[in-house]
């Protein structure tokens, strides 16, 4: 069997495989369940999605344009495109404080040690002592994480989690 043969021999089932896998993981993903899980795999695997369905389009190329001779496909083709050309709309026109997390995430960025004191309900020393532990020089209460990390080399998103996360119990080193 040629390569030829061997990839159109395969184009379909992986095609409905690689289908199923992104199916499964977007709908988990739209519902918010277990993005850790799925997140990686849908992007991914989409991607690997795209050989497999460009050899099953091209292995059933002359069906495929049977299917443009019925009314059914161009209904399909606009409606599909038109929501999608929703969808691409809203979101060009969403401003990046749209988005609840990364606003959050914005504002942590440029909180004061301070700041982050009162939300980690504890006080600046706390949170001093808990960013030292990883590393980093804090020199004024007025320090922001953002400040904090590119002077330190370290990611936010570590300092963040040293700074608001609970305090090491006796003994136990830092994280």
């Amino acid at each position: 069997m040629s390569a030829k043969d061997t990839l159109m021999h395969y184009a379909t089932p992986l095609t409905t495989w690689l289908f199923l896998i992104s199916l499964v993981s977007g709908v988990a993903l739209f519902l918010g369940v277990g993005n850790q899980y799925f997140r990686e795999m849908h992007e991914i695997m989409s991607l690997f999605l795209i050989v497999p369905f460009g050899l099953h389009v091209w292995r059933n190329w002359r069906t495929l344009m049977n299917y443009f001779r019925r009314s059914a496909m161009w209904i399909s083709t606009v409606v599909c495109l038109a929501g999608a050309a929703a969808f691409a709309y809203e979101g060009a026109g969403a401003s990046s404080g749209s988005n609840p997390r990364m606003a959050a995430f914005t504002a942590l960025n440029n909180a004061s040690v301070t700041a982050l004191a009162a939300l980690a309900r504890t006080d600046e020393a706390t949170v001093t002592a808990r960013l030292k532990a990883v590393g980093v020089e804090v020199k004024s209460a007025n320090d922001t994480v953002s400040g904090l990390a590119t002077a330190s080399g370290h990611d936010s998103f570590e300092l963040l989690s040293a700074a608001l996360g609970p305090a090491p119990a006796a003994g136990e080193a830092a994280p």
